[in-house]
């Protein structure tokens, strides 16, 4: 067999794992996603009015704040191993903290225009009990992971 071919096969394949990864990925995050909403649909007790104009909004800022999250902190954490620390110039490091900060301000700003979106939709009472609902979620989810690893 000449390298063309072997050359050929190898990317086929590192392009299957790719894909296979990123499809594991979405399904995980569907998963999640129809987890969340039925335990979210359950804690708040919308009404009918409510839920209609509550989850386009709250699925846009979910979306937006995972790839956030995902796309921007993915990156900084894989330039942050103990080995590229130890490497890294005073300069770089500074840019890398302010990129950080951006992103963390991206956030926070996403979050406050998400909660003054819901102010026209829900009362402030349902929006302090969505936002206890998404922490206690998260707590679920996180103690799921960590009892499935034992």
């Amino acid at each position: 067999m000449n390298i063309k071919k072997i050359i050929l096969i190898l990317l086929l394949l590192t392009s299957f794992s790719f894909y296979a990864q990123d499809s594991g990925m979405k399904d995980k995050k569907e998963q999640i996603k129809a987890l969340k909403v039925a335990f979210l649909t359950t804690e708040l007790d919308l009404t009918t009015r409510e839920a209609q104009k509550f989850w386009p909004i709250y699925n846009t800022f979910d979306d937006k704040q995972f790839d956030i999250r995902y796309q921007k902190m993915r990156d900084f954490k894989s330039r942050m191993n103990d080995s590229a620390l130890d490497s890294m110039s005073e300069k770089e490091a500074s840019t890398l903290l302010t990129q950080i900060e951006s992103a963390d301000e991206e956030l926070f700003l996403l979050r406050k225009k998400f909660t003054k979106d819901l102010k026209a939709v829900l009362p402030a009472v349902k929006i302090i009990k969505l936002r206890k609902s998404e922490e206690d979620f998260n707590r679920k989810l996180l103690h799921q992971y960590r009892n499935s690893k034992k």
